[in-house]
Order: structure tokens, then C-alpha cells, then sequence
């Protein structure tokens, strides 16, 4: 058993792999502006993920800010306030209004039954947030997209290697956005990627991510600088190559998570969903004091206090946030309103041990008493 215990760690191939991977940059001095790593990680990507366009990004925060840039948009677009900022801010920095509906109390994930009642003549597209490893009812936002026309660009940082009904989780919408940050299931240090159904599209992303250059003397558009370098590449490379080992292991540690915590009063889990098969990315519980005896922030305190970190995720909901100057009204969320004061992720990595599971679950349930 250890001694401190993050709410995650990052997962990292062998020290050994990883420099035979980048043996070759120190022979090549190609550290970035895609080069062999990075259209290696690319190619080997769009195959894992199963879909036809891809690109990769610094993070995951600039794939989806370069992706709404992308599709020219202008207007509203129907999101949701349980996310984390990235979400939101790439909304706002595009000049485009956020517009919050609330979420299912069930999988957290947005209340496909009120999406309609919020779209105006305004609305250009809809961002809905897969959660912790929870996907969006992919059906009916495809439904409510085509009747309205409206763009779909899914925030699927949670979701990496998940599919639904046996089709790659990136497939879905006119755009899916992934995070490979250093905490995510999968990751390439930093970075991130847009998988994509236009194929023109990938013309406009590559000039948005490299100052719109298109050779020595070609600068077609004006763009950022979110190009993925060779050593995040290589760290990609690696990782993916033990991303489905990793998974399983994830998935010891949440099945003993919920045979401990699944059966306490007062303690809400997402249900496993159908026709998914989960990445185990988070293990949020829901703590309603009236019924368990404590509050989140009581649990959240006494694991604290025994060196266990665990995460008010997400706290506090995007439309909260004091960058907007209460802009914008929670009490039309209430439901994310009420998860986010309850919600808790609990410690999950692939090598937590079993009796810190225990240890953990011990502590979260004496909390009663």
C-alpha cells in the first residue's frame, strides 16, 4: 500500500521504450513541424480510432478552439456548464455565445430533452461534453442537428478508445475533439486531436495550426501556432501501444470501486452504459448528504487528511465562473447546479492498487459515523 495517493498518475510506457523512440529525433534534429513521430502518431491513430480524418494539436484545448475557428461559425451554440473550462472558453474566444443547457442526472451528460426549447435563429451548433467516460446520446443530437442544421462538435476528452454500438467514439458529429493531456487515459505528455467528417476540413486545420503556411514562401491564411511536437509524438506513440492494457486495468479498479461504494445510501454511481465499451476514466461519486450523513466537502476533507486526493470534478459548473461576471443564469442548470456541489472522483489509475481501493472506500464510509 502506498502512502499519498493523487486522484490520478500519468500513464507512462517503459523508461527504455520511450528512449529508443526518440533515438532517431537526436540523429535527425526534426523536433517538430510534423515531422516522422508526428505522422507516425497520426497515421497510427486514425487506425485505433477507426475514422478517416484526423489531425493533431498541441492540446486539446486548441483542438477545439481551432475547430469552431474552422467551421466559421457565428452565433449561439448549445452547450453545457459541467466541463471543464476548455470547453466554454473555446466557445467564448471564438467570439460565439455559450448557450447552457442543463444535463441528465443520470450520466451527467447534456438533457437532449431540452436542447430544442434553446435553439433561436441564432444557433449555429451544438458542443455537448461526453463525462467521465459517459457519451451523449449520440442518436438524438444527430437527430435535433439535422432537423435544425446545425454544426455537432463533440468534446470527447473523456472518451478515448470507447465505442459505441462497435463504431470509434470519434466518428460521431461533424467533429469529435480529444485531449492527450498528461492525466487523460491516454496521453502524449501534452496534445490533443480532431477527428473530423469533412476532408476539406483538414486543409483549413493544418493552416490554423501553422500560421496559414504553406511552404517558404506561401502564407495563404492568418493562423495560430498549435502544432504537436516530435517528443509529445513519441511519448504518443509509446503509450498507445499499451493504451488497451491500460484500459483493463483501469477497469479492475473501478468494478472494486463499485462492489465496495455501489450499495451505500446516500452514494450515487453512473450506471455502466449499454453499447459502450467504457475507457474507465473517472470514478465520479455523487454524495447526497441528507441520505449518506456527510457532505462531499466533509469526504473530500478526511481523504485529504489521510493523503488521498480526490477531485471536486467539475466544481464550479463554467456559467459560475467569476471570468463572466455573472453573465450568465445557473438557476436555468439546476441539475448541473446540484451534481456540482455533490460530486466527487475518486482516485483512478491503472496501477492503484486493490488495498488502496480498500483503503479509500474505508475512509469515504466512515465519514457516516
Amino acid at each position: 500500500m502506498s502512502g499519498k495517493i493523487l486522484v490520478t498518475r500519468s500513464s507512462m510506457p517503459p523508461y527504455e521504450e520511450y528512449i529508443r523512440e526518440i533515438r532517431d529525433i537526436w540523429d535527425s534534429r526534426w523536433m517538430t513541424n510534423m515531422g516522422p513521430k508526428h505522422k507516425e502518431l497520426q497515421s497510427k491513430l486514425r487506425e485505433y480510432l477507426g475514422v478517416e480524418n484526423i489531425d493533431l494539436f498541441t492540446n486539446g484545448h486548441m483542438a477545439i478552439e481551432l475547430t469552431l475557428q474552422a467551421m466559421n461559425l457565428q452565433g449561439e451554440v448549445i452547450t453545457t456548464p459541467f466541463t471543464f473550462a476548455s470547453t466554454t472558453h473555446a466557445i467564448v474566444r471564438n467570439r460565439l455565445e455559450p448557450v447552457f443547457c442543463d444535463i441528465d442526472p443520470v450520466n451527467y451528460t447534456i438533457d437532449v430533452s431540452r436542447i430544442e426549447r434553446l435553439i433561436t435563429d441564432k444557433t449555429c451548433a451544438i458542443m455537448p461534453v461526453h463525462v467521465y467516460g459517459n457519451i451523449c446520446n449520440i442518436e438524438e443530437i444527430d437527430r435535433i442537428a439535422k432537423k435544425y442544421e446545425l454544426k455537432v462538435i463533440y468534446d470527447a476528452a473523456h472518451t478515448f478508445g470507447e465505442t459505441y454500438k462497435g463504431q470509434g467514439i470519434g466518428v460521431f458529429g461533424d467533429a469529435s475533439c480529444f485531449s492527450f493531456h498528461a492525466t487523460k487515459v491516454f496521453n502524449s505528455i501534452e496534445g490533443g486531436a480532431v477527428c473530423f467528417k469533412d476532408p476539406n476540413m483538414g486543409k483549413i486545420l493544418y493552416e490554423l495550426k501553422n500560421f496559414g503556411i504553406h511552404g517558404p514562401e506561401e502564407v495563404s491564411a492568418v493562423g495560430a501556432n498549435a502544432k504537436m511536437n516530435e517528443f509529445c509524438a513519441a511519448m504518443g506513440i509509446c503509450n498507445l501501444r499499451h493504451v488497451d492494457e491500460e484500459i483493463a486495468k483501469r477497469r479492475i479498479v473501478a468494478e472494486r470501486y463499485r462492489e465496495l461504494l455501489g450499495s451505500t445510501d446516500g452514494i450515487v454511481l453512473c450506471p455502466p452504459q449499454k453499447n459502450v465499451s467504457s475507457n474507465y476514466a473517472y470514478f465520479p461519486v455523487m454524495i447526497e448528504e441528507k441520505i449518506f450523513g456527510a457532505s462531499r466537502d466533509d469526504v473530500f476533507e478526511r481523504l485529504a487528511e489521510n493523503g488521498i486526493g480526490a477531485r471536486k470534478y467539475f466544481y464550479p459548473l463554467t456559467n459560475t465562473f467569476s471570468a463572466f461576471n455573472g453573465k450568465y443564469d445557473v438557476t436555468k442548470t439546476p441539475v448541473a447546479l446540484h451534481i456540482s456541489k455533490r460530486i466527487l472522483t475518486l482516485p483512478l489509475y491503472p496501477d492503484l492498487e486493490l488495498a488502496d481501493v480498500d483503503r479509500i472506500c474505508k475512509i469515504v464510509l466512515e465519514c457516516r459515523e
